[in-house]
């Protein structure tokens, strides 16, 4: 599908392509869509997994220029490989228009390098949102990154219009910022934005509606143990409102500082991710995460698994059939829906064998070693994911 904009609106979006694929915080799930055919907006279309089922958005840039020179960074002030090119609101609301109603995105994500300062960089994006709200009366998907150094009152206007907003930590305190982002101020400009959200989001109405706040992090860039980490976003989780964190991993950039740093790996990610699931969903301590003595969460094993062996759970099964929510969700292959499935399931009766909590959608093979089934060990069932 060919989607008429104008032909400026058109080559920016064809220079811009390169550019979401490098700003890629705050949404899960991301995948770039499979065109069929020739078409402008194939770089600017991701597909993203929400809670609610996958979306199509358009992430963009207000604008590519930044005055920032953070040394990970493909938009650093620095770098003269990177295409500067911006979008006026209108151009930007309109050629956005076009395209949700044309049904080929549901959703926008809106980003921006930062030009003249935090303050002068939101006032075209929240623009931008105006427009799109009021002039195209567009109701969808709206994720917007608030720019460092942002003022209160553009943040409350953000939070009116936003779905989402994002505010990237990028690294876990003031000195492991300085060492990849010297322009940044950690506690003036991030996380001071952190915690006005978190205020806003505090003094609403009872029952009003307030977008979801969320933070990226640049994993390895700076050198941090995963146990820094988490320590941050556990913190962020009790005490600011945060709904996600985002573990990007470091890939070195072309014409940066950084580009003959080695890229971190996928599998570190992996278990972050891992990690933070099980401080959001299975009621986790930090303190129960089974780091190493350097801070380090195992690589080999999915962090639930080691923490079961390393909790000599093996030795002490569990009953199925008698224990809590809270002690089946520490159980490896038990999470939050099955753990639901098996209490309504034990309303009807007892659970006797593997094949019993495989229906219930249960890993069984990971499940196994950890559990009684109406006073009896199971037999031990190997599993690809006892692993991972």
């Amino acid at each position: 599908m060919h989607v008429v904009t104008s032909p400026d609106v058109e080559q920016k979006i064809r220079l811009l392509d390169q550019v979401a694929s490098l700003d890629r915080d705050g949404e899960p799930g991301l995948t770039p869509t499979q065109p069929t055919k020739a078409d402008f907006l194939a770089g600017s279309i991701y597909q993203v997994q929400r809670p609610d089922g996958p979306m199509t958005v358009m992430r963009t840039v207000q604008t590519s220029a930044c005055e920032r020179n953070c040394r990970y960074c493909a938009f650093r002030a620095g770098r003269s490989a990177m295409a500067r090119v911006s979008f006026t609101p209108d151009e930007l609301a309109h050629g956005f228009d076009c395209m949700q109603r044309a049904g080929v995105v549901r959703g926008l994500f809106l980003s921006s390098g930062v030009v003249g300062g935090g303050v002068r960089t939101m006032d075209p994006m929240l623009a931008t949102a105006e427009l799109l709200r009021h002039k195209y009366a567009y109701t969808g998907y709206l994720h917007l990154k608030i720019m460092p150094g942002a003022q209160r009152a553009q943040i409350e206007q953000a939070m009116q219009l936003a779905d989402r907003v994002s505010v990237n930590l990028e690294s876990v305190d003031a000195r492991r910022l300085a060492s990849i982002a010297r322009d940044k101020d950690f506690e003036g400009e991030l996380l001071s934005a952190v915690r006005q959200v978190s205020e806003i989001v505090n003094a609403r109405e009872p029952g009003a509606k307030v977008p979801s706040m969320v933070t990226q992090f640049v994993v390895g860039a700076a050198g941090e143990s995963d146990q820094e980490l988490l320590t941050t976003v556990d913190r962020l989780y009790r005490r600011m409102n945060l709904a996600r964190a985002y573990y990007s991993g470091f890939n070195p950039v072309p014409d940066t500082p950084l580009e003959d740093a080695p890229s971190t790996p996928l599998v570190r990610e992996h278990r972050l991710y891992q990690a933070d699931w099980l401080l959001r969903f299975y009621g986790f301590a930090l303190r129960e995460l089974p780091f190493d003595p350097d801070g380090w969460l195992p690589s080999g094993t999915d962090p639930k698994l080691a923490w079961a062996h390393k909790s000599h759970l093996v030795d002490r099964p569990v009953e199925v059939n008698r224990v809590s929510r809270s002690h089946l969700l520490r159980v490896p292959g038990i999470g939050p829906r099955s753990a639901d499935a098996i209490l309504r399931a034990r309303r009807q009766g007892t659970l006797r064998s593997l094949a019993d909590l495989r229906a219930l959608g249960a890993v069984t093979g990971r499940a196994a070693p950890f559990i009684l089934l109406d006073g009896h060990r199971p037999p031990r069932q190997l599993s690809f994911w006892d692993s991972v």
